[in-house]
Order: C-alpha cells, then sequence, then structure tokens
C-alpha cells in the first residue's frame, strides 16, 4: 500500500457515510425521500472524489489496500454529479485492466449509469420496488443470459443477490412505496432534473 494517509481518508468518508444512513434510519426519515443532510455529505464526499480521481486515478489495493479500495466505491453515490461518475468509467477500467480493481466493481458502475440514464443494465445488479411491493432488479437486457454476464465479473448468481437483497430490505425496515407509479414518475423527473436523462430518454422512460 503506497498512501496510507489516503486509505484513513477514504475510511472516514465510508464510516460517515454508513453512520449518517444509519442515523437517518433509525428516526425513520431514510426512505422519505433523498435526505437533505445525506446530499449535504453526498456532495462534500464527491468533491474530495474528483479531486482523488484527478491525482491518483483510481484508488486501486496498490495505492490504498483492500479496506480503501472498497471504501472508494462511495463513487456510487455520486448520482448528484453524472460527469463525475461517467468519467469514472474509463478510469475505473483502466484500473482493473491493470489487475489492481475487481472486475465486479466496474459492472456495478455500468449498471448504476446505465439505469440512471433509463436503460436496461447489464449485470442486474440494480434493484428496487416493483409494482407488487417486492425488491427485484430493474429492467436487464438479455436477461436471458444475465448470469453468465455476473459470472464473467465475479458476481453471485441474480437470483441469489435478489433474495439477499430482499431479506436485508425487510431487516432494514425498507417499505414499498405507497404509490408505486408516483414514486416511478418522481425517480424519472429527479433524473431528468439532475441531467442524467435526454430528453428523448425522459419521453421514452415517461410513456412506460
Amino acid at each position: 500500500m503506497k498512501n496510507a494517509s489516503l486509505r484513513t481518508e477514504l475510511l472516514k468518508m465510508q464510516r460517515a457515510d454508513l453512520e449518517l444512513r444509519d442515523q437517518l434510519a433509525n428516526d425513520g426519515i431514510l426512505w422519505g425521500g433523498y435526505n437533505e443532510r445525506m446530499v449535504a455529505l453526498h456532495r462534500q464526499h464527491n468533491d474530495r472524489l474528483r479531486d482523488i480521481l484527478s491525482k491518483y486515478g483510481w484508488p486501486g489495493r496498490a495505492l490504498v489496500g483492500e479496506d480503501g479500495a472498497e471504501a472508494a466505491w462511495l463513487l456510487q453515490h455520486a448520482i448528484l454529479n453524472p460527469n463525475l461518475m461517467r468519467g469514472a468509467v474509463k478510469v475505473v477500467e483502466r484500473s482493473v485492466q491493470s489487475g489492481d480493481t475487481e472486475p465486479k466493481y466496474l459492472a456495478l458502475l455500468v449498471d448504476r449509469i446505465r439505469i440512471l440514464e433509463g436503460q436496461p443494465q447489464l449485470y442486474g445488479s440494480q434493484h428496487d420496488w416493483d409494482e407488487s411491493g417486492n425488491m427485484s432488479p430493474l429492467p436487464i437486457e438479455d436477461v436471458a443470459n444475465v448470469d453468465a454476464r455476473r459470472a464473467s465479473v465475479g458476481l453471485e448468481p441474480i437470483a441469489v443477490c435478489t433474495d439477499r437483497l430482499r431479506a436485508h430490505a425487510v431487516a432494514g425496515g425498507e417499505r414499498p412505496p405507497s404509490n408505486y407509479q408516483e414514486y416511478r414518475r418522481a425517480a424519472r423527473e429527479w433524473a431528468g432534473r439532475m441531467g442524467w436523462l435526454s430528453a428523448d430518454s425522459s419521453a421514452r422512460s415517461g410513456s412506460k
């Protein structure tokens, strides 16, 4: 490990994120939309991650160790900054190709971006509530071959993943939205406002 201080900083950021999440969950307000305190913390972390990527590239195992590299996946919370998340794809790709980052992390990043852009995901990593009130995979491209793609990047079968996420949702006290259509409409509106959706993709999403 080359940069112990950066590792310590990333772990501190990760801890702050998890602690705030736990606090909001205990207060019963975690699931009531994107909480303003969480937004503020994510903006702060996004700004720092942008600086880290600019200076070091992707902080993989060689730079910050296994736990530091895992903590760097705060990038998944950069949904407020499409340019940061999209720009990180090539950086993570290079790190995966060098063997410094697990390929599953690139798969998770690609899926998250595709869903935010209103496209079907490739690896089935992104789940949300469905119309029946179950935590289920969001739309998947070529779903018949999703488990083969997942296996190629070190991910468990999608059925196992879905069962785990459903159990986690129950244990964490998550509840499905009372009005599913409004829930999806609000999500599309937010994605458009943040710059994730083009005019064409917004129209396609709105027609579903």
